[in-house]
């Protein structure tokens, strides 16, 4: 089974069977139309590749609008994604929903996190800072020595510095379906999901 393109709605709360509150994201996902079939023969793998969202007529660029024409398309999806076809055999144009998941079942929800900009070492890694008194107001959010001296005089690779935060794909893992609402295309799972409202996720099945 392949998975869906959606979108982030934000996280709330539900209630289980036993009262206690749970801390759920919201996912908008699908409906994604297959707008490519690649086979092994002609493409070296076999992939489908679906649309999600529409990109307003008058934005549409020609070649992107005859790529989805070639799929039976009206519109011009805004995001395009490929996924692992598996053994299942699909059609141009066919629409995979949210029904494809079901309550109970695991989830790898992927995307790009929340992105920080250029961060010292104390919020990037954690650092606990230099002294507050004795002269130390200098050295409060600094990140201390950095390399060695003369051997080998230069800054070793990989060392925790300042620099830019977030912004990079991650992957939540195993995520429980709590709820599947496939009139409005919702899918709601247990716990958090990389990025901000809004951010475009992947949705694979999980175990």
């Amino acid at each position: 089974m392949p998975g869906l393109i959606g979108r982030k709605i934000g996280m709330t709360q539900i209630f289980d069977d036993d009262g206690k509150a749970v801390g759920v994201t919201v996912l908008e996902v699908g409906p994604c139309p297959v707008v490519q079939i690649k086979t092994a023969e002609r493409d070296g793998y076999d992939a489908i590749q679906l649309g999600f969202g529409r990109v307003k007529d008058r934005k549409a660029r020609k070649p992107a609008a005859g790529h989805a024409a070639r799929a039976g398309l009206d519109h011009v999806p805004r995001v395009l994604a490929e996924f692992d076809a598996g053994s299942e055999a699909f059609e141009l144009g066919q629409e995979l929903t949210v029904d494809m998941f079901e309550v109970g079942s695991r989830v790898n929800v992927s995307g790009a996190t929340k992105g920080r900009g250029f961060q010292g070492v104390v919020k990037r890694h954690g650092f606990a800072g230099g002294r507050g008194s004795h002269g130390g107001t200098s050295v409060l959010r600094a990140p201390g020595s950095i390399g060695a001296g003369t051997d080998p005089s230069r800054v070793i690779k990989g060392v925790k510095m300042a620099g830019r935060m977030g912004g990079t794909k991650r992957m939540a893992m195993s995520r429980m379906v709590i709820r599947v609402d496939a009139e409005k295309n919702l899918l709601i799972v247990r716990g958090s999901v990389p990025g901000a409202r809004n951010n475009i996720v992947m949705v694979r099945p999980g175990r």
